[in-house]
């Protein structure tokens, strides 16, 4: 499946989502971008907070911009830093991630493209609920 995806436009939209990041106190840019069930590329930057603890993951704004332009689910996901890096999002993102992804998931990530099911094992999320009605 990661042939059919087209990477370089995913990862072009990271970095133009990561180049309006608002990094005031850290100045450490994230920019993310996925890929909907329905074709649509969403994407989303980190937005710091001088309460740290209220800063927004680049993650955050990319779910907030997939409700915004009519919802779906996430088929790929990629993430990168300032200079255009990919990074591997953090435990609470994927947990993030999984709720709003299709089953399998692909993601680019620093050591390869893996499944959502691979990058957080075991997760509890949507699927799970449906499943024990």
């Amino acid at each position: 499946m990661t042939e059919e995806i087209d990477w370089d436009a995913l990862r072009a939209a990271a970095n133009a989502a990561m180049a309006k990041a608002y990094v005031p106190y850290s100045k450490f840019r994230v920019g993310a971008a996925a890929l909907t069930e329905d074709g649509r590329i969403v994407s989303g930057c980190n937005v710091e907070n001088a309460s740290y603890g209220l800063t927004l993951c680049a993650e955050c704004s990319l779910v907030s911009a997939l409700f915004m332009t009519g919802g779906g689910r996430l088929v790929a996901f990629t993430c990168v830093d300032g200079h255009g890096n990919i990074l591997m999002p953090c435990g609470r993102c994927r947990q993030l991630l999984f709720e709003h992804s299709t089953k399998g998931m692909i993601l680019e990530t620093v050591s390869g493209f893996k499944t959502i099911d691979e990058v957080i094992p075991d997760a509890f999320g949507p699927r799970d609920l449906e499943e024990r009605k």
